[in-house]
């Protein structure tokens, strides 16, 4: 009788701990395509629960499905060197893709457990996406003209920003702001040349000795603050030399329209972390050249920017791809460790950011989310709901776009790279996910990974992109999906096609496409524990390696749906040439298209909000759908490449 009541205890005891109960739901910031969102849980010790997502624009009846949210929890990301260490906490997270700007969307989301769910397994939410920001038409317009103007002027007028913005000020008194710039504002800068005389201590545009422009007003939503090119010719800020352009950590919902950034090492610098962010910056249609820095924020206060449309050329090699290394040592061959003359384009943290449809060259890394560390415990101080799309990437020697920091719904989605010296797209590290990447291109990676996994990210999905590159980076890595993909080996020695890093059993691999390295016959590295164990620290007999798909396959169960494909499958396109291991290559020279036929068309699963527009059969492989229009790369006010050649 005690056995029995012993028994029924225990079972009782593991029904308790593998039913769920759900916990705060949490709505990320909206982006203008997509929505985020999270929900903690309690239980569900075995894993086997779920949140299946649908959703139909407000006001219709139509529901869709969207991909289900991500079961994370419980995953370790650190780094023992720098004593980082934490742990994803219980839950899911996951995002509804490609949506409307300025719409509303009801969301459902219903959580599953066949252990039992104790509480209110089904949330329901009405979002709105964002509107991309707009000068408010009501406001006051005010013309700024550079100090060498001459001819007739608009009125109100001004010489240089500062007048405008904060009133008349030179020597001591550009600190005395007797007429600050109200929310509605737009600041027209007419034609010409604005430079600091950053030495003259009666500087006519009022930034004597640093040649900082510092902007702190508040705009807000409805009223943003505008300071935009007035159509007359071009308007060039130039730094002189300087740190700093402009400083506007302190500023809210300013909209930068229009204009050139140069001379400078940070053009715009808009949040210094533990200190202060900007909220809702808006950087559009505008020109960085000659700088090390375009726009950067660190700070998790830092929410909302839209960094859209713009071209950025860093002061890096333009002519070789040169990678970096410790100071004395050769990192590229005969070249030595370049000089970080350029750092990045953009950097940020917090939450919101939109970096969309910039043309990117000549840096160390193209686009950064601030490493920052362990996420705060405030979700709304946090990186999440980050979109990074539609961005041209070219030369960076190091990576192309680092989400290294990200926490939650990180979108890293149709972007092309081509040329960088190490690694293509970075997680290291993300502190739960889901970070997405998806229909993104990738070309010549000189010596490193198309995916660089590593400082144990957790929270990886990886859908239907094209890679002209191996993956390397084993991780280790955990919670890591891949589907869709193209990964085509370009004859690298002794490198395989493909490694996988799994450090948990969450993991899953399938109807991804791979071109095995000639000559080489450990093609697929896995990874992976035995059951009821981890490979954060790896172990005899967790690492095997295969000369075949299929004999992966085999030892595995992963791509049953997988296959192997070689170069015919695109219309014309040829690997790197390895013996030219710094050579620059161009976008324009490159065509990713599918070949009709070929072993990549409808190889592939559907993928709700990310392929629903197949056509034929089922989706193809790859970034490219075949008879769909390919995306638009780089600012869609640019129909040429702004690169050199």
């Amino acid at each position: 009788m005690r056995t029995a009541i012993l028994l029924v205890f225990i079972a009782c005891s593991l029904q308790a701990q593998n039913s769920t109960t759900p916990g705060q739901f949490h709505v990320e910031h909206p982006t203008l395509l997509n929505l985020g969102f999270e929900w903690a849980i309690d239980g569900d010790a075995n894993r086997n629960s779920t949140v299946e997502v649908r959703f139909r624009e407000a006001g219709t009846s139509e529901w869709r499905p969207a991909l289900p949210l991500l079961r994370i929890g419980g995953e370790r990301v650190y780094r023992e060197q720098y004593q980082m260490s934490y742990t994803v906490p219980d839950g899911f997270a996951g995002s509804i893709l490609n949506l409307e700007p300025g719409t509303s969307y009801e969301c459902e989301f219903t959580l599953k457990d066949p252990d039992g769910v104790s509480g209110a397994a089904v949330e329901r939410v009405t979002v709105a996406t964002r509107a991309e920001p707009q000068p408010y038409a009501g406001g006051r317009v005010l013309h700024v003209y550079p100090a060498d103007h001459e001819g007739p002027k608009q009125e109100p007028n001004f010489i240089g920003l500062k007048h405008a913005y904060y009133g008349p000020g030179r020597g001591d008194w550009t600190s005395v702001r007797t007429m600050r710039a109200q929310p509605g504002d737009t600041i027209l800068m007419h034609a010409g040349l604005y430079r600091p005389e950053r030495y003259n201590y009666v500087d006519p545009l009022s930034a004597p000795f640093t040649g900082t422009i510092s902007l702190s007003s508040k705009g807000t939503a409805e009223k943003p603050i505008t300071i935009k090119a007035a159509g007359d010719g071009e308007v060039i800020f130039d730094g002189g030399g300087n740190s700093r352009l402009f400083e506007v950590m302190a500023s809210e919902h300013h909209i930068f329209d229009g204009l050139t950034f140069r001379n400078t090492e940070v053009a715009l610098f808009a949040g210094e972390k533990d200190v202060l962010g900007a909220k809702s910056l808006t950087v559009r249609n505008s020109r960085f050249e000659d700088v090390g820095v375009g726009v950067w924020t660190e700070n998790a206060g830092s929410s909302d920017f839209l960094i859209t449309d713009n071209i950025f050329l860093g002061r890096e090699d333009q002519m070789r791809v040169i990678g970096w290394n410790q100071a004395g040592s050769r990192a590229a061959g005969i070249y030595p460790s370049h000089q970080l003359r350029s750092f990045f384009a953009v950097k940020v943290y917090g939450p919101g950011h939109v970096i969309a449809h910039n043309a990117i060259a000549y840096f160390h890394d193209g686009i950064c989310i601030s490493t920052y560390g362990p996420p705060e415990q405030d979700l709304d101080r946090q990186a999440s709901s980050i979109d990074i799309y539609g961005n041209d990437i070219h030369l960076s020697n190091d990576d192309f776009i680092e989400s290294d920091g990200g926490v939650h719904n990180i979108r890293l989605f149709q972007n092309r790279g081509v040329s960088a010296a190490h690694n293509g797209y970075s997680a290291q590290p993300m502190f739960g996910g889901p970070v997405y990447f998806y229909r993104n291109l990738l070309y010549h990676v000189g010596n490193g990974s198309a995916f660089k996994l590593s400082a144990i990210p957790a929270g990886i999905l990886v859908y239907q992109n094209t890679l002209i590159g191996e993956q390397t980076a084993g991780g280790p890595y955990s919670n890591a999906h891949w589907r869709n993909n193209l990964f085509l080996g370009k004859d690298t020695p002794n490198r395989g096609v493909m490694t996988w890093g799994n450090a948990t059993e969450n993991y899953s691999s399938d109807y991804n496409g791979y071109r095995p390295n000639r000559g080489v016959t450990q093609q697929y590295t896995w990874t992976a524990p035995a059951p009821g164990e981890t490979a954060y620290e790896r172990k005899p007999g967790d690492r095997r390696s295969f000369a075949t798909l299929a004999e992966l396959r085999e030892a595995t169960g992963q791509e049953r749906h997988g296959v192997e494909v070689d170069f015919d499958i695109f219309e014309d396109l040829a690997p790197p040439e390895i013996a030219k291991r710094h050579h620059v290559y161009h976008a324009m020279d490159l065509n990713f298209r599918l070949k009709a036929g070929s072993k990549a068309v409808d190889a592939g699963l559907v993928l709700p909000t990310i392929n629903d527009d197949f056509s034929g059969s089922a989706p193809d492989l790859g970034a490219l759908e075949l008879n769909r229009p390919a995306p638009h790369y780089g600012p869609r006010w640019v129909t040429w490449t702004p690169f050199y050649r």
